[in-house]
């Protein structure tokens, strides 16, 4: 009597060990760290390299488990219910039911997989070997059960796909920068950076060019010895020529070619050629977007082009580091020349110039407003407003209220964003008749 419960005993606690192998594999396989096991991989590691191989077969690598899983789980439970119903007859079965159930939950379900998720990559390395060998020899009964799976989807219109679209795993990739959370400035700084390198593709020179307002150029026409003067005293290395209009540039003169020019004439500045030292200019279309220009400047080693409008009219100016600014965040030098842009009060509000971009604002303090129609946080105000506010005039949108404390003619150059909370998010959210976000007034 004894040999007849020792045996299945041990046969059932075999299969409850098999049963939290498989339930522990499934767990850490499908919580690995991907890209940990892939620095792993070229770093020499075998385990992380057949933990990979798996992955890229997942298919394979759930069907074995699951089938595994449900085979023991099924075998345990027909064995302690085949001993049950011998030493207690019929009732057996409702024994043998909570009986194991409590024990596939307890011993073979939450424990392993509790511990499989806070230990996923130790515990995915140490059963990769073994799930390999379980996965090639379950592999025949696997590949007849999913094609099974496959034909009965297609019965119901259901396709599977076997690669992630472009825009599926961009969306995983952006996921994972928010998951990477802190609020330390280094942190906040990587994030920005991160999601900096995904959005090149979606914007623009446009909105990030240098207006042609603000571009130092000069006249090819004055007396060498007035340019050689004016490139001086430039804080820049890199100046447009223009000649006989501003909208007409011949030329981008370099600093360095220049003051090179001068010391071959024995610094005589008078008869230096400024035309023939400089380069030409190169012209780019307004809705180049920052990846493509990136790729466009290493491969033609320049660093500064000319943005044109479809008629031909200079925009302004790009360089290689204003598309560097874009991912690591503003760069100064000592030869940079400092403006008034953003500044935090105390009370939390923000005040900014007009003329500051939405994306530095929302790189800098993590914001979510949109830059898809405006460039600036004062076209922003215009764009929702539908109007060109006045001074002292405030408006709640997007979850902040803008309040305009100077105009200059038909420019705001100084307003205030105070972040609202989500009562006030819901106020400023209301939709107006044409279907757009509608920009709501409120008191100054």
């Amino acid at each position: 009597m004894g040999t007849e419960i020792l045996y299945p005993s041990v046969a059932i606690l075999a299969l409850l060990v098999l049963s939290a192998f498989f339930s522990g594999s499934e767990t850490s396989l499908t919580a690995v760290s991907l890209p940990r096991m892939y620095t792993l991989e070229q770093q020499g590691n075998e385990r992380a390299k057949i933990v990979n191989e798996l992955w890229r077969r997942k298919e394979r690598l759930i069907g074995a488990i699951l089938l595994g899983n449900n085979l023991v789980n099924i075998m345990a439970s027909a064995v302690a219910t085949s001993v049950l119903i011998n030493m207690v007859g019929n009732a057996g079965v409702a024994y043998a039911t909570i009986a194991m159930t409590l024990l596939v939950l307890i011993f073979a379900e939450v424990m392993p997989k509790t511990y499989a998720i806070h230990h996923a990559d130790r515990l995915a390395l140490a059963v990769a070997p073994i799930l390999r060998v379980v996965v090639l020899v379950l592999f025949p009964v696997t590949h007849a059960i999913h094609m099974v799976v496959r034909a009965t989807l297609h019965l119901f219109g259901v396709e599977m796909s076997a690669t992630l679209s472009h825009e599926r795993s961009e969306e995983e990739l952006r996921g994972a920068i928010d998951l990477h959370s802190g609020d330390a400035e280094e942190v906040r700084h990587e994030r920005a950076m991160l999601r900096s390198i995904l959005d090149l593709a979606d914007v623009n020179v446009e909105e990030i060019m240098t207006h042609r307002r603000n571009v130092i150029s000069i006249d090819a026409d004055l007396p060498p010895a007035e340019i050689v003067g004016a490139v001086l005293k430039c804080p820049y290395t890199r100046v447009p020529l223009w000649s006989g209009d501003v909208d007409n540039i011949v030329g981008v003169l370099h600093a360095k070619a220049l003051l090179r020019a001068v010391q071959e004439l024995g610094g005589r500045s008078e008869n230096v050629d400024v035309r023939a030292i400089a380069n030409p200019a190169w012209f780019i279309p307004e809705s180049t977007d920052l990846l493509s220009q990136l790729q466009a400047f290493r491969a033609r080693h320049e660093h500064f082009a000319l943005v044109v409008d479809e008629y031909g009219e200079m925009l302004g100016i790009v360089t290689l580091e204003d598309i560097l600014e874009e991912i690591v965040g503003e760069i100064a030098d000592e030869h940079d020349v400092e403006m008034e842009g953003v500044v935090v009060e105390e009370d939390g509000s923000v005040v900014a110039d007009g003329t500051v971009t939405i994306r530095d604002l929302n790189r800098q303090f993590e914001w979510r407003l949109p830059d898809e129609e405006a460039n600036t946080i004062a076209g922003l105000v215009i764009e929702e407003a539908r109007r060109l506010p006045e001074a002292g005039q405030a408006f709640v949108f997007h979850g902040f209220r803008f309040e305009i404390i100077e105009r200059k003619r038909n420019q705001i150059t100084r307003l205030r964003l105070t972040p609202l909370g989500e009562s006030a998010d819901g106020e400023a959210d209301d939709t107006g008749d044409d279907g757009r976000r509608g920009a709501r007034a409120a008191p100054a």
